[in-house]
């Protein structure tokens, strides 16, 4: 007689925490990128607003995460995985979890309020975009993709106004080229995911299909190397930063080869942490753009 294993409920607490979804704070690492790239990290008394400003978009993060938990309990209940999400296994109430996104919102513009008041539009525009995105524009074909790129983009530009540094257009292009292929990613492995399972998938995976995805993931990898070498070849007086390009085109091939050959790539937060040669590669190409920078 076979016998399922159900997971132990969770307290409130952990179920609290785990809604927050602190995997996902690893994409306002970006924060960091106007310190690396202005070639300021030797600055101590800029990381004081750099982390600050950090902090601050973990909490409007997760305070989105919440609203959207709220909004979509209904469909999550019936997907597999996502059912077992803290909101739709019923483990934190939606009345303490709204009182928590609140709060976090709150929070997120009171630090952004301490770093001035291009800081408070840029988290308006975040959250704002965050809502849209959670009240229908995630369900609108393409244009999901370009809203989830077109977020990073805001958060590489807040760290660079939190710390007054200036961070180059080509820059921004380029996070918002990764975070775009990345986005596509994550769509082709939740279309696998549903054609060989047969599991509820979002509504806007309707719109897509394999073939056209793979087409405009093939596009946006190879734009996005492109953008990142054109921006080590003219964007600075130097170009060391040349050295730079083939972690990026490792990294790029080796996620496509995870994304092809292990269908990975429906969660890139935990592929990014887990897969070695991946971690190895950001390492090494952080150490060694910091290097460089800090040297020319």
């Amino acid at each position: 007689m076979a016998v399922t294993a159900v997971a132990a409920p969770r307290s409130a607490g952990r179920a609290a925490l785990v809604a927050l979804r602190p995997r996902q704070w690893t994409k306002n690492l970006l924060l960091f990128a106007g310190l690396l790239f202005a070639g300021k990290i030797g600055e101590t008394s800029l990381w004081l607003d750099a982390c600050v400003a950090f902090v601050a978009y973990c909490a409007a993060s997760s305070a989105s995460y919440l609203a959207n938990d709220v909004r979509d309990a209904p469909h999550d209940r019936a997907h597999p995985v996502k059912r077992l999400r803290p909101i739709a296994s019923g483990e934190l109430p939606v009345r303490l979890a709204i009182a928590f996104a609140v709060v976090l919102a709150c929070a997120a513009f009171g630090l952004a309020a301490y770093l001035g008041p291009w800081s408070i539009a840029f988290m308006a525009g975040f959250l704002a975009l965050q809502v849209a995105y959670s009240a229908g524009l995630k369900h609108v074909v393409l244009i999901d993709v370009l809203v989830i790129a077109a977020l990073f983009v805001v958060r590489a530009s807040a760290g660079a106004e939190a710390v007054d540094v200036h961070i180059s257009p080509w820059l921004l292009i380029c996070t918002g080229l990764l975070a775009l292929f990345l986005a596509l990613a994550k769509r082709r492995a939740e279309l696998v995911l549903v054609g060989a399972d047969e599991t509820p998938g979002r509504p806007v995976l309707e719109g897509y299909s394999l073939a056209l995805v793979d087409q405009l993931v093939s596009v946006v990898a190879a734009s996005t190397v492109i953008a990142y070498s054109l921006y080590t070849f003219g964007a600075r007086d130097t170009k060391a930063m040349m050295a730079t390009v083939p972690f990026v085109v490792y990294g790029v091939f080796r996620y496509l080869l995870l994304l092809h050959r292990h269908d990975l790539g429906e969660e890139p937060e935990n592929v990014l942490l887990t897969d070695a040669p991946l971690i190895v590669t950001l390492v090494a190409w952080a150490a060694t753009s910091a290097v460089i920078l800090a040297l020319t």
